[in-house]
């Protein structure tokens, strides 16, 4: 397995070698060393440094970041790698992501989605009631669409995954609602009938890179690595701009022991981030 170097690591991320061996200190990482004692960075250390850098970006303070990456190293079972979550900032919480839950490492709390729960407390049920009786009131295939997501917008999924149905009915070529209704199936853990639906979509409009992507990843949550990257491959082929495409493809490639690929693609996520901040 390729080790990075401290310069390696800070070309890859865009930060300073000081920078880096901060990071080190705080206690965020422990790299291994090489035979010349220098530090020696494995790939999940690589993902635990760009986690790191994105928090600081968001104005988390070092203090906080280290704590809440010591947490989150501290909770994962050895089957859920760091490489495979998500952080992200909402508000002034850090909340992890994986495909299965949501939580917060320093409460070790589970969560919602933030902007869906502060509607439902507030307004979802005003909303509700708006869009079931435009949904009630549509008169086309595109009518019962944006019903569907209007009721995705305020959380009502069981009335979405229903329009979204009824959108299909009347209109079985409507790849949007096909992919809609996947996403939705897909985060219900429905994974054989949002495969299902993310195949036909492609039947009907093969060069459709999120189709595609979104079949990568529901391939990914099912364990099928070597047909995930086959598909983040052709999603990245379709639009080479998507970071998060080329931020999988480095993970599986790393995981199946291609380093040069692996390597290859992080990079591209680098330039693609780094592009997507000037």
């Amino acid at each position: 397995m390729k080790a990075y170097s401290t310069r390696e690591v800070a070309d890859l991320l865009g930060l300073s070698p000081t920078r880096v061996r901060a990071l080190v200190r705080s206690g965020i990482v422990t790299p291994g060393r090489d035979d010349k004692g220098r530090a020696a960075f494995s790939f999940q250390d690589l993902v635990l440094l760009r986690t790191a850098k994105g928090l600081g970006d968001a104005n988390v303070s070092a203090r906080r970041i280290a704590k809440t990456l010591r947490a989150l190293a501290e909770q994962l079972p050895t089957d859920r790698p760091l490489s495979a979550m998500r952080v992200q900032i909402d508000g002034d919480r850090v909340i992890v992501r994986d495909s299965n839950s949501s939580w917060e490492p320093e409460s070790r709390q589970g969560v919602l989605d933030f902007s869906i729960r502060e509607l439902g407390e507030k307004v979802a049920p005003l909303a509700r009631e708006t869009v079931q009786r435009a949904l009630r009131s549509a008169s086309s295939a595109d009518d019962l669409f944006h019903g569907a997501l209007e009721s995705e917008q305020i959380g009502a999924n069981d009335d979405a995954e229903a329009a979204y149905r009824s959108v299909l009915a009347s209109e079985p070529a409507h790849v949007a609602a096909r992919i809609n209704l996947g996403r939705l199936r897909h985060a219900a853990r429905a994974l054989d009938e949002a495969e299902r639906l993310y195949r036909e979509a492609l039947e009907l409009d093969p060069n459709h890179p999120t189709a595609r992507f979104n079949l990568g990843v529901v391939l990914e949550d099912r364990g099928a690595t070597g047909e995930a990257i086959e598909a983040y491959r052709e999603a990245a082929r379709l639009d080479p701009r998507v970071a998060d495409v080329h931020f999988n493809l480095a993970r599986l490639y790393q995981q199946a022991g291609d380093q040069q690929a692996a390597i290859r693609h992080f990079a591209r996520f680098k330039a693609l981030t780094r592009d997507g901040a000037e």
